[in-house]
């Protein structure tokens, strides 16, 4: 397991003092991140190749939010690898290491001069060594269901601030979108999101709202004509 060390920020929290949801997700993007550039396969390096690592999928399971100040260590494995997938797990530990936060996650080799994935190879694979073992999270259904029938919430705008440096929306960005359609006050305890299509500079981001009880939530971030960019399933 690659790890690096930190301490929850003041700009990294939310209105109840503890980490926000998007800087759960930014905690793990960057430690996947570091892990590829420590190892000199990162940004730089894939755009030589035409290549780069787009996000399918994400479940993730928050145990507890880490407050103000607190020490955590933030940690990254990948799993294996299936034809243009990857699968790569995360995770957030307190100083007890016992889990705040525990993830799965499903990504895709991208080829950016064809604009087309890619089959994954060996030396794709060989900066993070031989794959560890998953969590077992235990069985959820491949792909979040959309209901037919929806509330609408205000569209968003794309602006500059949502846009990672692919110059596609973050995929924090999309999470979030989706839990401000809620109502407020909402704790999230587990998070799934299936990537669609990317959303870019000036698009609207139009959310629509479908609740299946029992403090489950169900997001799809749409375009205006209807076009899917992303699937959120939330629950409470």
């Amino acid at each position: 397991m690659y790890q690096f060390n930190s301490r929850i920020r003041y700009s990294e929290t939310d209105e109840t003092g503890r980490l926000s949801v998007p800087g759960i997700i930014n905690y793990m993007q960057d430690c996947s991140t570091f892990q590829s550039e420590d190892r000199h396969a990162g940004v730089d390096f894939l755009t030589g190749r035409n290549r780069a690592w787009l996000l399918s999928s994400w479940r993730i399971l928050i145990d507890r939010y880490p407050r103000l100040g607190e020490e955590i260590a933030v940690g990254t494995w990948h799993c294996g690898t299936k034809g243009i997938y990857g699968y790569r797990n995360f995770v957030l530990l307190d100083q007890a290491q016992q889990p705040l936060v525990r993830a799965l996650s499903l990504w895709f080799l991208y080829d950016t001069e064809k604009n087309m994935p890619a089959r994954i190879q060996p030396e794709d694979m060989l900066p993070y060594g031989e794959p560890e073992s998953p969590l077992d999270l235990g069985e959820v259904p491949k792909k979040i269901r959309i209901p037919e029938e929806y509330d609408t919430a205000s569209a968003v705008i794309i602006g500059r601030h949502h846009l990672a440096t692919n110059h596609h929306v973050n995929n924090a960005q999309y999470v979030e979108i989706a839990k401000d359609a809620l109502p407020p006050g909402l704790r999230i305890r587990e998070i799934r999101a299936d990537y669609k299509r990317a959303a870019l500079l000036g698009d609207t981001v139009i959310p629509r709202i479908s609740c299946s009880g029992s403090g489950q939530w169900t997001v799809a971030l749409v375009n205006e004509t209807g076009e899917l960019f992303a699937a959120v399933w939330l629950q409470g």
